[in-house]
């Protein structure tokens, strides 16, 4: 069952990284459910909507993002380079930044943060098998290695200061499917919304991994150990099959991006 926002509002909720792709589809619909959204990015992020603060923000400069954490009571943490790139570009924005956003959280009091994973934490998984959020991580690129690092991040600040965390191991979220993998890790913005919103709101979450992903019905992943997020998510590739079959009728099975669950980035880089 999903959860009901009947009554339920934040004070104030945080969103980094709300000039990106997927935060300027969450930024309306996140203002929905709190009194404040205070949104955060490097680059820019426009004129001001009822009900929001902007803070324009590197990641990697701790003093500001310790300030920025302050009077939040929850934060939806998008913030970060999305793509691979080479590591020293990943580290200040990914690695450093995620822990600035961390250590904010536990100085300002914030009890709960929803991290934008990826499901590139596993791309080393073959498109065969079908896998749990409790599989060991096979990143397969310094992006995804960054996120295997948000996620163990987390897993300390539970452990140490009580802070909750639920990873989402985000797919492919576009407005439809992008070719013939995206049938299996396509994830809609409305069931992303119905995603972030159930774990901002599941009464009790610890630190919990769960992959981003529509009900597709070719699924590479297997949410059922983070159940108790109530997520039921209602969209699905389907509509589209058969135009992304019909584009790719034939799949080279020796191809490394047809066998691995990370697609074309198993082979990017170096850099």
């Amino acid at each position: 069952m999903e959860p009901t926002l009947t009554g339920l509002r934040f004070a104030r909720l945080l969103l980094t990284g709300a000039a990106g792709g997927l935060g300027r589809v969450l930024r309306p619909r996140l203002k929905a459910i709190c009194g404040t959204l205070r949104v955060s990015d490097i680059a820019e992020l426009g004129a001001a909507a009822a009900g929001e603060e902007l803070v324009r923000m590197d990641l990697a400069d701790k003093a500001g993002v310790l300030a920025l954490l302050q009077g939040v009571d929850a934060v939806v943490h998008l913030g970060g380079v999305s793509t691979e790139h080479a590591f020293e570009t990943i580290l200040p924005a990914n690695i450093v930044g995620t822990y600035h956003v961390y250590e904010g959280a536990r100085q300002a009091g914030t009890r709960r943060i929803v991290f934008a994973s990826s499901n590139h934490v596993t791309g080393f998984y073959r498109q065969s098998e079908t896998i749990t959020p409790q599989v060991l991580p096979r990143p397969d690129t310094y992006y995804g290695l960054s996120k295997a690092f948000g996620e163990n991040l987390a897993q300390f600040y539970f452990d140490r200061h009580g802070i909750e965390t639920v990873s989402l191991r985000i797919g492919s979220s576009f407005p439809a499917p992008r070719g013939r993998r995206g049938l299996s890790s396509y994830l809609s913005y409305d069931d992303l919304e119905r995603l972030v919103v159930a774990a901002l709101t599941a009464p009790v979450v610890g630190h919990t991994v769960i992959y981003g992903v529509s009900a597709n019905r070719s699924l590479w992943w297997d949410n059922r150990p983070a159940s108790h997020l109530g997520f039921t998510p209602r969209d699905s590739s389907e509509p589209w099959r058969a135009e992304l079959e019909a584009a790719q009728p034939h799949i080279d099975h020796t191809d490394p991006v047809s066998i691995y669950q990370g697609g074309p980035f198993v082979t990017m880089g170096p850099f």
